[in-house]
C-alpha cells in the first residue's frame, strides 16, 4: 500500500470568505476523484480548523501500488482537480511512503 500525503496553504491573498469558499471547493473536487479512478484504498481532504497547524488543507489517501498512484496523478478527473488546487493554493508539501 502507498500513502500520499499533501499539504497547502491558501493563498494570502484571498479574503475569509473566499478562503473557506476554496477550501470547501478543493475537498469537493479532490474527494470527488476517489470514485473515478480505480485503485484508490482511502481519500479524504481535512480543512485545518485549529490554530496551532501551519497548513490549511491536507490531501491523505492511499492507494493499493504505486502504479495505482501514478495512474491517479495522470487521470483527467485529477489533473482538472489540480488546476484548481493550484490556483488557490500555495505552499504545497507532499510525502508518500509504502506501508507493508
Amino acid at each position: 500500500m502507498i500513502h500520499h500525503l499533501v499539504f497547502w496553504n491558501l493563498k494570502e491573498e484571498l479574503s475569509e470568505s473566499e478562503r473557506k469558499e476554496a477550501a470547501l471547493t478543493v475537498k469537493r473536487q479532490l474527494e470527488a476523484v476517489k470514485s473515478e479512478v480505480a485503485g484508490i484504498l482511502s481519500l479524504e481532504v481535512k480543512i485545518n480548523e485549529l490554530p496551532s497547524s501551519n497548513r490549511d488543507i491536507a490531501l491523505i489517501s492511499a492507494f493499493e501500488s504505486e502504479a495505482a498512484l501514478n495512474a491517479y496523478q495522470k487521470h483527467p478527473a485529477h489533473v482538472k482537480a489540480a488546476s484548481y488546487v493550484g490556483s488557490v493554493t500555495c505552499n504545497r508539501t507532499c510525502f508518500d511512503y509504502i506501508d507493508e
